[in-house]
């Protein structure tokens, strides 16, 4: 049973300022840890097994860190964006956005994003986990909006090597599922995955912060 009067600590296990502020914006106030996992270390069958992998990693990982710190709830995501069966994370430099842009324009791929749940309560942990996945349309643009796009240097930053909370808005044009998942972390699977753990949504809402 569930005892909302005891207050969970939220552990986002990511140093992604879009995942921070989403959850911000939801009305929860996160701690930032970020794990020091080594992606390239990691391989799977598919873009989805690889997000799953990566983001239960980084959840135990920084889990791991809080040691027997007790009545803490962290949360690991890790996003990928699939595009005719090929995984495409954060481009290594300039160029290889550029050529993921030729790539990406007018077409769709899926946006998959892994989330990892882990709980400590009065001693007892419980974990709970799924991947989200979600249609993304691209925009047919030429090559000189994709080079001066990448001159920003924002897809270097970003999975994909495009986000729709920023510049490349523009160039989206249309998701299937959840947006809040293109940006990193979708809030409606969070929920369920908190209520497997018992844990309601709402109780970690902080209406008074900035």
């Amino acid at each position: 049973m569930s005892d909302e009067s005891r207050p969970l600590r939220l552990i986002l296990a990511s140093a992604s300022p879009a995942r921070r502020q989403t959850l911000i914006d939801a009305g929860l106030r996160p701690e930032i840890m970020v794990s020091d996992v080594d992606e390239d270390a990691f391989t799977a069958v598919d873009v989805v097994g690889l997000v799953s992998q990566l983001s239960q990693a980084k959840a135990e990982k920084v889990f791991a860190d809080l040691a027997d710190a007790d009545d803490v709830l962290v949360v690991a995501c890790d996003s990928l964006l699939e595009l005719r069966g090929e995984a495409m994370g954060k481009p290594a430099d300039a160029q290889q956005a550029i050529d993921r842009w030729r790539q990406m324009r007018g077409s769709t791929g899926h946006l998959h994003t892994g989330h990892h749940v882990i709980a400590r309560r009065a001693g007892v942990v419980t974990a709970a986990a799924a991947v989200a996945t979600t249609e993304v349309m691209f925009a047919n643009i030429d090559d000189d909006e994709i080079a001066a796009y990448v001159a920003t240097g924002e897809p270097l930053n970003v999975a994909g090597a495009f986000t729709v909370d920023g510049l490349s808005g523009a160039y989206v044009t249309g998701v299937c599922g959840d947006p809040h998942n293109v940006v990193g972390i979708s809030l409606p699977l969070l929920r369920r995955l908190f209520a497997e753990l018992d844990v309601r949504w709402h109780s970690l809402w902080h209406l008074d912060q900035d």
